[in-house]
Formats: structure tokens, sequence, C-alpha cells
């Protein structure tokens, strides 16, 4: 990380509570810690923003796969291919962070995925018709908005943690499948796991 460690109380707290069932803090908590407010704040809007959608929990690692690897972000890439892969397998997550539309996705899912790609490259590009691909695909207007939203708060989070260097945990590289690992996108060298 390009920042110092943060030492103030509020930090210290912060990162404490911070520390996962693994034992360790992941790297991009030392750069949130700086203002644990704001991270909670962000974590608290994330958590409103899902617990009242009708996007499955598939779909939306499906958005955060599609949008992070298409920022070159290994970080999230890692952390959300995973967890994709939980989700259905290893081989649909590494297609998703690649970029292919894998034909065991729903046509929401390649719709959500496109247009997550969309919104991470380019959104003063997109288009009316890009919005009624996704119609198509059986998204509602209301769906619409809250997956473009969730991309627009996964950029969000991914660009602090890569402008300050936040290196990929090795915890995290190990823990993800070998599939999933060799889809990353280019970005931050991973750090060694915590001894």
């Amino acid at each position: 990380m390009f920042l110092s460690e943060p030492t103030g109380p509020e930090a210290v707290a912060y990162l404490e509570k911070a520390r996962g069932p693994g034992g360790y803090v992941m790297n991009l908590e030392h750069a949130w810690a700086w203002r644990p407010d704001v991270a909670e704040a962000f974590v608290a809007m994330r958590q409103q923003l899902t617990s009242n959608s009708a996007l499955s929990a598939r779909e939306i690692a499906v958005l955060v796969c599609a949008s992070v690897s298409t920022l070159r972000d290994r970080y999230c890439s890692l952390a959300w291919g995973r967890r994709l892969a939980r989700l259905c397998s290893a081989g649909i997550a590494a297609d998703v962070l690649r970029g292919l539309d894998n034909a065991e996705l729903t046509q929401r899912e390649i719709a959500l995925a496109r247009w997550a790609r969309q919104v991470a490259r380019d959104p003063n590009a997109t288009t009316g018709a890009q919005v009624d691909a996704l119609r198509a695909a059986g998204l509602s207007d209301r769906e619409i908005f809250e997956a473009t939203v969730y991309v627009a708060l996964r950029l969000a989070f991914s660009t602090v943690n890569d402008a300050l260097g936040a290196q990929p945990d090795g915890e995290l590289v190990e823990a993800a499948p070998e599939a999933v690992r060799e889809a990353i996108p280019c970005g931050r060298r991973p750090a060694d796991p915590t001894p």
C-alpha cells in the first residue's frame, strides 16, 4: 500500500474488527482504516442496496466479476471470482472474468455482465438499446437501476483500493480456484500470505 499504516485509536479498532476468520486483516482494510466511518458507511449503503434487491446473489457476483475484470482489478476479481465459483462453477466464473458469455449463464446474467462491462468501460457510451436488451432479458427498470448502482459502488471501491496500491492478499490467491486465478486480468501483484 502506498499510504503509511494508520495508527489512531479508531484505525486500530477498525482493523481489529476487520480481522477475518483466518486470523488476518485484508490488505485493503489498511487503506480504509484511515476513515473507518467512510468504510462503514460504504458497506452499509451496499448492504441496503442488496437487502431489498430482486437481484440474486449469483447475479450480483456476475455483475461484480464483469465490472472489476474490465477495470483489471486483480484484488476484487480474485475475491468475487471465488464467490461466483462457489455459486456456480470455477469455469463459469473464469469465463465471466475473461469477458466471455458462458452457455451456462442465464439470459439475465449474460445481459447483466454485458451491462456491467459497458458501465465500467465507458458509462457515457451506454444506449437505450442496451437498456432495452436488459429489459428483454427479463430485468425490470428497478433491477436495472439497482444493477447500475451496484456496479458504480463496486467501481468506486475498486478505484480506491487500486489507486492506493492495495495488493491482493496471498491468502485470497491461495483460496481461489485455479481456473479463476488463471482468468484474472493483470493488476497489482499479490502480497505474500501472512506468516
